[in-house]
């Protein structure tokens, strides 16, 4: 008999819902994104998210639940990202997961949000079982981690400064291109020579997993800077391909360099970032010549979504690690936490 999870993702500037079976069958998942919101601001205004989330969840939830076909009285639990994010989106989502697990007397299962993008691509393949290495990359995260069994994760590296999906909207921004930028960028890049520009990689040492790509944001703002104090022309797609370039080698290099360390032949690459063709295509060749199976999520799986946290939820289903009612919201959570 199928386990039926009720998920709910607030952590940013999406609410979502969804109805999850046994961890990998998505019965629905409905996503409201804010994007259309923040654009005038050129960002995410953390205020205007939490009143966004207000407005939308409870409408969210009735149509995921509407969608699964399923009845309340057949869902066996309600789970909830608990972080990391901005606190007020996170307590949004989490007031009204406690509502629905009482009212309903389920049990109530809080989820680490980078957790639930790895197990976005572990969800999305039959074949990506743990053991295995994960790359997540998003706004907010960069972490190569290494996944031994289900729920255990041991962080290898994460970014010392700004995350790979940062650093892509502050170019795009510098570029001119609109919010979000990263997938303006890409769009962008496909136009240009991502040979063109040589930028730095900062590969901080042969034995680090960490990344810091401040350096190489700064060097990209700095070459647009210099030539427009020069009046000089700049191929604006040969930038966007040469900052990719930089940008994805040291992500790809990193993870690839984790499978074979850690003894495994299966990488994940998860997070808004992994929606990137460019960075997907250079991950899957660098996996295959080392004789590694590779695998990134569909899109929607991608963005912050609700069916990768009732994945996770499933297996702390299956051990009975269930949250009270006092579980609260945290916006900055390690992911050895979880």
């Amino acid at each position: 008999m199928s386990t039926h999870i009720l998920a709910i993702e607030s952590s940013c500037d999406e609410t979502s819902a969804a109805v999850v079976d046994d961890g990998r069958v998505i019965r629905s998942n409905v996503i409201y994104t804010q994007i259309a919101t923040h654009k005038a601001y050129g960002g995410v205004v953390p205020e205007i998210a939490s009143r966004e989330h207000l407005r939308k969840i409870s409408s969210v939830v009735k149509v995921a639940v509407a969608k699964s076909g399923l009845n309340l009285a057949e869902l066996d639990a309600v789970a909830v990202t608990k972080g990391p994010g901005l606190i007020g989106s996170l307590l949004v989502g989490l007031s009204y997961a406690k509502a629905v697990a009482e009212t309903l007397e389920i049990p109530l299962i809080g989820v680490h949000h980078l957790s639930g993008h790895l197990y976005g691509a572990v969800m999305s393949a039959e074949d990506m079982e743990p053991p295995l290495c994960a790359l997540i990359a998003s706004g907010g995260h960069s972490s190569v981690v290494y996944m031994p069994e289900h729920l255990h994760f041991e962080v290898l590296g994460e970014t010392r400064d700004d995350a790979a999906g940062e650093v892509l909207d502050k170019v795009a921004r510098s570029l001119g291109l609109p919010y979000p930028g990263g997938a303006a960028l890409e769009r962008l890049a496909a136009d240009g020579d991502p040979a063109a520009i040589d930028f730095p990689r900062a590969w901080l040492g042969p034995d680090s997993y960490d990344f810091s790509f401040s350096g190489l944001k700064s060097h990209v703002l700095n070459y647009l800077n210099r030539a427009a104090m020069k009046g000089e022309e700049v191929n604006k797609a040969d930038v966007a391909a040469s900052f990719q370039q930089a940008l994805f080698e040291v992500l790809t290099v990193k993870a690839v360099r984790a499978c074979r360390e850690k003894g495994v032949d299966r990488l994940v690459l998860s997070g808004g970032v992994a929606a990137n063709e460019t960075l997907k295509r250079m991950m899957a060749e660098h996996a295959a010549a080392e004789g590694i199976r590779f695998h990134a999520p569909p899109k929607i799986l991608c963005t912050d979504n609700a069916a990768m946290i009732g994945s996770v939820a499933y297996y702390k289903y299956l051990k009975k690690e269930f949250n009270s009612v006092s579980l609260n919201a945290t916006a900055n959570l390690p992911l050895e936490n979880e």
